[in-house]
């Protein structure tokens, strides 16, 4: 990386090297500030100068006031970006199409190019197609290359084209575990830098909300969307306002029968309670003495379902022990305990605590067995109560089939019983349905609850070995009862990394699992992004025939509706050794503390208790199995890839060839008609409304990963161009290709969208003569009749994943403006990349105080090219009524003002290295 030569420096001589870094506790004023704000405070002082880093944004940084709202910007500039597939494609699309771009400006084309070193893993392409016997990973395997070849042949030409571009290969793992077992530094040794070695923290931005995993290793890092790391791969600093941080201490230890599962679960709805959005959350106590690497990595990992920008832990003795773990060189690790110590960067229980913008606590062993669900991650539910609360969740989503109500698409009826259903139903189900499903040998009957799906998967749980070995434990006591799986559960193991393919099986349990129907079926993320594959055949059938609500389990971090399976209603997220006695069960409204979870040979009952590994049995097992030769034999030859990724054609040169016939790859169209000045923004009028949404959209509603429907916009587009129905792939493998991507935006099959009542999908009316249709045709209809597009939206719009194509595709359909109650950090600087408005209704105000309907005609005024705080939104109904109100423009920073004035941040992007030119 390249920065300016920082005046104040010191020398550093530890682990065999002698390296200089920037002092970041000289001043006294930095010795109380937490552990982020540190690793923020050193970025300043070492990019310093008077262009992006001035003085007075070090100043504001040692100045903070935990207290007050965040107005002070600064810049950010990360050490290194990290990319998946789904996310990094369409990165590398974007970054291809600027060269071309740059040529057509009269620029150099190979400026162009990651500045840094950026690391991608193709992670999040595998489907669960094949599943329940030995030759599955290999089936799936073959299907993933066939459907992606185009995509990884695409990849392959990015790794040639830019020099500092390296792509992880198919198979390998899972982005975040891949992250936090190989690539991850702690601290950075820079030996390129101008004036001698550098070293300082590893930092990293990535395009995947849950790169906030490796705060668990003591590095700062958070999700953005992909155009915001192209630009910092470009060169560009993130532009951030200096954040609020709430400090979490912990204290004790898990008690016996608790997971990190469980743990992380209740950190999930403790702090979606108290409001995180926009901030940092540091854990600290004397409780992380007894909390693994691999625990608070689970943590950190689900940062966004509990909506922080991340959630750090300090470095300390465990993570050391770690890095030796998973085979890290010893003499760097030398170096880095050197380095924290050095600059204040090293737990130390006995310093008084860090200035914090408020504090909870949580005591490790009130931490009780639970799952998630069934829509959102932070419904937690004890395992103690689950049978009678999911057996309620059932009886209130019948009630409401029965009486034709439209499924509520907020979370009001989980306000009570800890985030549990609010509504007392004294409704009882209906009759079991007795239609018999003959399979494999096989004659059962499928009813409400059961559950189809059990999928142990996801980074967030399959980077921990204990859970893993727990699961296995579980597997070995069940098949000595003579316990099986229900034949009507899809079972599938798909491991975060190869890691954890090698302990198992040197302990022994990966046959256990086997014998439970949990094959290897790949290596990547699988059901958790939607990738679960379709059911087979007759159970589908018997679902669709009877209209049943069936559910899922499995050890993931997100159960969004419409996200794991398009027929599956009911999710939950569980731990892993849950996930195996949930698929013994085979349905979601059991009992596990008092119902039997199966027989034995002999006819006896058998209950969870009787399955569930103690805490020593699931240590001996870590201190037994897992060691740093699993580590170093799986990452020996990380980027070579097996023989189908080497043999693997693509194609070379420093420009892209694109292919008009192709359905993956094509050239987008932002580019278009660019010239070096910006188009000023207009006022908005005569706007009409695109989709009016209630409270909680997540980005998987706007843009779906999962399977395109053969009746979609996106599924005639495909079939138009000669691709079958089987060939479709997902949403998520087409990020590449705009015209997919537009047809599938808002066409997640559970949105409901209010101006289409009764309706469910990606469905609206084309104002003002009322016909229904698909979002996307009446998108294309109203930009013939050039009627410029607003969304409006209720409270957390754009929570989920940092998936950049929903703003994009927001963009392409001719939205202009949206507007919220409240965003979700990501999604809306995705918005700002895209030039889209972010805007926010007033406190206490919403469309339903404005008594908005959404077939209004609507105007804009008061932006001022994007200057403005305020701006007025005036609803003009069909009888002439007006109604007028005020809106925050949500552009936060300068920087921010800068991208959106440009049409977002590629252009800006562009347009400021042409000139350098």
């Amino acid at each position: 990386m390249s920065h300016a030569d920082p005046k104040n420096t010191r020398t550093l001589t530890a682990g065999g090297r002698e390296c200089r870094y920037v002092p970041i506790t000289d001043d006294a004023r930095a010795t109380d500030l937490p552990f982020a704000l540190k690793v923020l405070l050193e970025n300043l002082l070492r990019f310093e100068d008077e262009r992006t880093v001035r003085r007075a944004d070090i100043e504001a940084l040692l100045d903070w006031d935990p207290k007050a709202e965040p107005t002070q910007e600064i810049a950010f500039r990360p050490a290194r970006v990290l990319l998946q597939d789904f996310t990094g494609v369409p990165a590398v699309v974007d970054l291809a199409a600027m060269r071309d771009a740059m040529e057509a400006l009269g620029g150099d084309p190979k400026k162009i190019t990651p500045l840094q070193p950026a690391e991608l893993v193709i992670d999040h392409s595998v489907q669960v197609d094949a599943h329940g016997n030995a030759n599955a990973m290999n089936l799936n395997a073959e299907l993933e290359y066939s459907r992606n070849r185009e995509r990884y042949s695409f990849l392959k030409w990015g790794q040639q084209a830019f020099d500092t571009f390296k792509v992880v290969p198919p198979d390998t793992g899972i982005v975040h575990q891949v992250n936090l077992e190989y690539l991850a530094r702690t601290v950075f040794v820079d030996d390129q830098a101008e004036g001698g070695c550098m070293a300082y923290p590893d930092t990293l931005v990535g395009t995947d909300s849950h790169t906030t995993m490796i705060n668990g290793l003591g590095v700062l890092g958070w999700g953005v969307g992909g155009i915001e790391a192209e630009a910092a791969m470009l060169g560009q600093p993130i532009s951030m306002l200096i954040p609020q941080v709430v400090g979490f201490r912990l204290t004790g230890k898990l008690a016996e029968g608790a997971t990190a599962t469980d743990l992380v679960l209740v950190i999930v709805e403790t702090l979606r309670k108290k409001g995180v959005v926009g901030k940092f959350v540091e854990f600290f106590g004397d409780g992380l003495a007894d909390l693994p690497l691999a625990d608070r990595a689970t943590i950190a990992n689900m940062a966004p379902e509990y909506g922080a920008t991340c959630g750090i832990f300090p470095i300390d003795d465990e993570t050391l022990t770690y890095l030796r773990l998973t085979g890290r060189d010893a003499q760097h690790i030398e170096f880095i305990e050197a380095y924290a110590k050095a600059q204040g960067l090293w737990r130390n229980d006995n310093a008084p605590i860090a200035r914090y913008t408020d504090m909870l606590e949580l005591d490790l062993s009130t931490v009780e067995p639970s799952l998630a669900g069934p829509k959102r991650p932070q419904d937690r539910i004890p395992l103690s109560q689950a049978g009678a609360i999911i057996s309620r969740h059932l009886d209130t989503m019948l009630k409401e089939r029965e009486s034709g109500a439209d499924e509520p698409d907020d979370a009001e009826r989980f306000a009570a019983e800890g985030g549990h259903t609010a509504v007392g139903v004294e409704h009882q189900a209906e009759e079991p349905h007795h239609t018999a499903i003959e399979m494999d040998g096989e004659t059962f009957t499928l009813d409400h609850g059961d559950i189809v799906i059990a999928a142990i998967t996801s980074c967030t749980n399959t980077s921990n070995p204990s859970v893993m070995l727990g699961a296995g434990l579980v597997a070995r006591k069940a098949r000595e009862a003579g316990l099986q799986v229900k034949p009507w559960v899809k079972t599938s193991l798909a491991p975060g990394s190869r890691v954890v393919t090698d302990y198992l099986e040197k302990s022994g349990l990966l046959p256990d699992l086997e014998a439970l129907g949990f094959h290897v079926v790949g290596y990547g993320c699988t059901t958790c992004i939607g990738n679960s594959g379709p059911l087979p055949e007759p159970i589908s059938e018997a679902i669709i025939k009877d209209d049943l609500i069936v559910s899922s389990v499995l050890s993931g971090n997100r159960n969004f509706e419409g996200r794991i399976h398009s027929e599956v209603q009911m999710n939950f997220l569980a731990s892993p050794p849950l996930v195996v006695a949930y698929a013994l069960a085979g349905r979601s409204n059991i009992d596990l503390y008092s119902d039997p979870i199966g027989e034995n040979q002999q006819g006896e009952p058998v209950y969870l208790k009787d399955i569930w590994p103690t805490t020593q049995e699931v240590r001996e097992a870590v201190a037994s199995h897992v060691g740093a030769s699993s580590f170093t034999s799986a990452y020996g030859d990380l980027y070579s890839g097996e023989e189908r990724w080497r043999n693997l054609e693509a194609p070379q040169g420093q420009r892209f060839d694109w292919q008009e016939d192709s359905t993956y790859v094509r050239n987008p169209p932002y580019f278009e008609g660019m010239s070096m000045t910006p188009t000023p923004w207009n006022d908005v009028q005569g706007a009409r409304v695109l989709a009016l949404l209630g409270d909680s959209v997540t980005t998987d509603h706007i843009s779906p990963a999962g399977s395109i429907a053969k009746d979609s916009p996106a599924g005639r587009y495909l079939e138009s161009k000669g691709v079958k129905p089987a060939d479709f792939n997902s949403y998520g493998s087409r990020r590449g290709n705009h015209e997919v991507m537009m047809r599938g935006t808002f066409a997640n099959v559970r949105l409901r969208n209010l101006l289409a009542p009764g309706t469910q999908g990606g469905v609206t009316q084309h104002l003002p003569d009322g016909e229904q249709m698909s979002i996307y045709d009446a998108a294309m209809q109203y930009q013939a009749e050039d009627t410029p597009l607003i969304v409006i939206a209720g409270q957390e719009y754009g929570t989920g994943s940092s998936r950049d194509w929903a703003a994009k595709g927001t963009l392409l359909l001719g939205v202009k403006a949206v507007i919220v109650e409240t965003f979700e950090r990501i999604h809306r600087s995705n918005l700002v990349g895209m030039g889209v408005l972010p805007l926010q209704f007033l406190a206490g105000e919403n469309a339903a105080s404005h008594e908005l309907t959404g077939r209004e005609t609507y105007s804009i005024t008061g932006v001022e090219n994007g200057e403005s705080r305020e701006a007025t939104v005036t609803a003009v109904a069909d009888d002439g009524h007006r109604k007028t109100f005020a809106v925050r423009v949500r552009l936060d920073t300068p920087q921010e003002v800068d991208y959106f004035r440009h049409g977002g941040i590629l252009p800006y992007v562009l347009r400021q290295l042409a000139a350098s030119a």
